[in-house]
């Protein structure tokens, strides 16, 4: 079992949604992050004072997934996700020790679903 951690740009979020549904993923959970990489922010002026904004918003989509499904889930998220511009996002794949249903009781790979 693997929890896969994505950061991408908010806009994206509905195409990276449509990616993973056709490939039949359905379960995912969303946050709103703000982060900084690469973009390293940018420079605003805001009533006459300059302002440097280094922390951009983005999306956390996290998914929990059964081992056979990691790489169609990673391929549908840069499907989705990429534009081909700095600040795409990144991609972070986890080892999941352990999953419990709590409706059921069910452990492990059952328990993802």
């Amino acid at each position: 079992m693997k929890l896969i951690i994505a950061y991408i740009q908010p806009e994206q979020l509905n195409e990276v949604k449509q990616s993973l549904y056709e490939k039949e993923v359905y379960k995912m959970s969303v946050t709103n992050a703000m982060g900084c990489g690469q973009q390293k922010g940018y420079h605003e002026t805001y009533r006459g004072a300059d302002i440097e904004v280094n922390l951009l918003k983005k999306v956390r989509v996290e998914i929990a997934v059964n081992d056979e499904f990691l790489d169609t889930t990673i391929e549908a998220i840069i499907a989705g996700a990429r534009t081909g511009n700095i600040g795409d996002g990144k991609i972070f794949v986890l080892d999941l020790p352990d999953c419990i249903r709590i409706r059921t009781g069910e452990k492990g790979p059952e328990a993802i679903g």
